[in-house]
């Protein structure tokens, strides 16, 4: 035993000796700088983390520690490019944390989310650098546009961060974040194992129950199905989600209120588009009104159909009966034409119809999981945009739903070459993430009309990141404003299910037929179909984010246990106006979205950001969808501006005009 002991001693020291962690020091000697990930052991991350730490603090120390008068290239360009290392460590970390969460890269992260919330209050409370960063602020009149909004985006961070707050204060915030990010990262690891769970009483996937309700023709199948997804981290085990939503919600409200507001929604919205909660309350009650109005007869015609009252559990099963024969439209038809590959074919496809890019499989990049694909994207004459990794097919160790993020970002950068510094433009290493059935043997993975949108709206997140043309990190590609970023995405979709771009892709996989013209025309005219339903749910989850956001700390010391959740959400849903047929899209349990993604007082973003893109959308149709002229304002005014740019001046510069709030309603066949 004492000879077994000391060689597991030996092991441990090597592993996290001296070595561990260089790798992230290296240079990287890979194709388009590409991580190594066979050479990346779990036991990199936490020394790696902790030495990009040490790192970023002795850059931030020189800032200060610089004799001469602040200026935008020694002070804000220069925290810019602090962090490199860490930046790069995390960057690799979290995006695998997110697709292949095990439990040893859980453990990472338990270990490593404090120290580095840690750092970043640090950064962000140090008065010092805050005074060099305001001198830039308050006189930024030699600066250009885009170094303003880096100063402004820097500055408002400071503030939003605690800086103005006295010693206890500071404490106190610091606290708080750090009690938040471990919460939250229970949060998703909770709702991962919940997510398994319901597999295996299921027998599908989370991402695979919407397709199982539409088909599933056991009703007592489907009820258990419903109950079992709609009370996810709500069953009172190890996985139960109520508790940290109640003390997540009590830390975010106590933190508005240390800076001046009155509960956390005020604080989340102030540096968004909508500005307050009063703004998008009003933004989303005439949505909710004409979707339960659109819902209502959606329901009468399902019960036609049915022959008895509709039940949640029924929605998805009839409303494919009504499809099939209002549309003529079945999905088992459509399906062998949505092949994963081919669709895949279809995004890329679109991406250089109108926007001239390049993209082709790039095999030379090593990928993190035998099922990721790896691209090149290049521009119209050759440049280099970019390196795209797929990840398309559910699997275990990855958490639900569907997103794009950045292994690295695009910016400009200073390098010294032959003792002559030159700028390098650093393009972005860019990932799709998505939860697709996976191919077996005897067939593809082919996708729902939902999941083809789903892959195209991705992917319109990717090219936002890819065709960027910004200099600084801070605010290039999707680094805007949270209610303004879905646009890009959402406007993708668009192109889906144009007739020009699904004659590029769409074939039957086993014939290999072109899809017919009838089927593409019933496509188009179904894509209205069930917006009561669709836009209700996703309008519900909006407004049930804004009214947990919307509590004081008065409000959430009446919250006392489970069940004071479950009154909560039947209070507001009832409220709202929201059917008893029709639940959120995500209950409190298991949002995902506003409990560990970002998207806190912001779910609205996705509705807010589609008045944005439809209405865009109705300026392409106008011109004709693949007017060269227009396809290229569009990226030059959007796509590459990232957010150098305040959102609503690129709006108003590509359409002439404020958005149309009634396109939305046009757009979903809700007027």
């Amino acid at each position: 035993m004492k000879k077994t002991a000391l060689l597991l001693m030996v092991m441990m020291t090597a592993a996290c000796g001296p070595k561990a962690g260089k790798i992230f020091d290296e240079e990287w000697n890979t194709p388009y700088g590409t991580a190594p990930f066979s050479k990346i052991a779990v036991e990199d991350y936490v020394p790696a983390v902790k030495a990009g730490i040490e790192a970023q603090k002795a850059e931030i120390d020189a800032i200060v520690a610089n004799p001469e008068a602040p200026t935008f290239e020694n002070t804000i360009a220069a925290y810019e490019r602090a962090g490199k290392l860490l930046t790069k460590v995390s960057g690799v970390f979290y995006n695998l944390s997110e697709s292949d969460s095990t439990p040893a890269m859980q453990a990472v992260e338990e270990e490593i989310t404090p120290i580095m919330t840690e750092a970043d209050d640090a950064i962000f409370m140090n008065e010092a650098l805050f005074a060099r960063v305001k001198a830039v602020y308050d006189d930024m009149s030699g600066l250009d546009r885009e170094q303003q909004m880096v100063t402004t985006k820097l500055y408002q961070r400071f503030e939003r961060n605690g800086v103005g707050l006295d010693a206890a204060g500071k404490a106190r915030f610091a606290e708080i974040n750090s009690r938040l990010a471990v919460l939250s990262q229970k949060f998703g690891q909770n709702l991962l194992a919940e997510n398994n769970a319901f597999r295996d009483a299921i027998g599908v996937t989370v991402s695979e129950y919407p397709a199982f309700m539409t088909t599933c023709e056991d009703r007592a199948l489907r009820e258990k199905a419903f109950k079992a997804y709609s009370n996810r981290c709500n069953n009172g085990n190890e996985y139960d989600n109520n508790a940290i939503v109640l003390e997540i919600m009590k830390l975010r409200t106590e933190k508005a209120n240390l800076l001046g507001y009155k509960n956390s929604a005020e604080y989340l919205l102030a540096d968004k588009m909508a500005g307050d909660p009063e703004t998008v309350d009003a933004f989303l009650k005439p949505i909710m009104d004409a979707s339960m109005r659109k819902a209502r007869e959606e329901m009468a015609d399902m019960e036609a159909v049915a022959g008895h009252e509709i039940e949640p559990w029924d929605w998805f099963y009839y409303a494919e009966k009504v499809r099939a024969l209002k549309y003529d439209l079945d999905e088992s038809v459509t399906k062998p034409y949505f092949q994963a590959d081919s669709v895949s074919k279809g995004v890329f496809y679109a991406a250089k119809k109108v926007y001239g890019v390049n993209v082709e499989p790039a095999p030379e990049v090593e990928v993190y999981n035998p099922v990721v694909k790896a691209y090149k994207l290049t521009d119209a004459d050759g440049s280099l945009l970019g390196i795209f990794y797929q990840d398309w097919y559910s699997r275990d160790t990855k958490r639900g739903g569907a997103w794009m993020n950045n292994f690295r970002d695009q910016y400009v950068d200073s390098v010294i070459s032959s003792g002559v510094e030159k700028s390098v433009d650093v393009r972005p290493i860019i990932v799709n993430v998505c939860n697709f059935v996976p191919p077996t043997e005897e067939l593809p993975s082919m996708l729902t009309i939902d999941q083809v949108q789903t892959a195209f709206h991705e992917f319109g997140h990717a090219l936002h990141g890819f065709l960027t043309k910004c200099h600084y990190p801070s605010v290039s590609g999707t680094s805007v404003k949270r209610d303004f970023v879905e646009m890009f995405s959402q406007f993708n979709e668009n192109f889906a299910f144009e007739p020009e771009i699904l004659a590029a892709y769409a074939n039957n996989w086993q014939t290999g037929e072109p899809i017919p013209a009838a089927l593409v025309e019933k496509i188009g005219n179904s894509l209205k179909f069930n917006q009561g339903f669709t836009t209700g749910e996703l309008c519900a989850a909006s407004i049930l984010d804004m009214k947990w956001h919307e509590l004081t700390l008065d409000d959430l010391a009446n919250f006392t246990d489970a069940q004071s959740i479950r009154d909560f959400e039947t209070k507001v849903c009832g409220e709202m106006g929201l059917i008893e047929e029709i639940i959120p899209r995500y209950r409190t349990t298991y949002f995902n979205h506003i409990f560990n993604s970002g998207y806190s007082a912001g779910y609205y973003s996705y509705l807010w950001s589609e008045v944005l893109d439809v209405d865009a959308w109705e300026k392409f149709k106008a011109d004709g969808v693949f007017n060269p002229a227009t396809n290229k304002a569009f990226r030059q005014t959007f796509l590459e501006k990232g957010g150098s740019e305040e959102p609503m001046v690129l709006f108003r510069q590509f359409m002439g005009e404020d958005p149309d709030p009634s396109a939305l309603l046009r757009a979903r066949g809700l007027e």
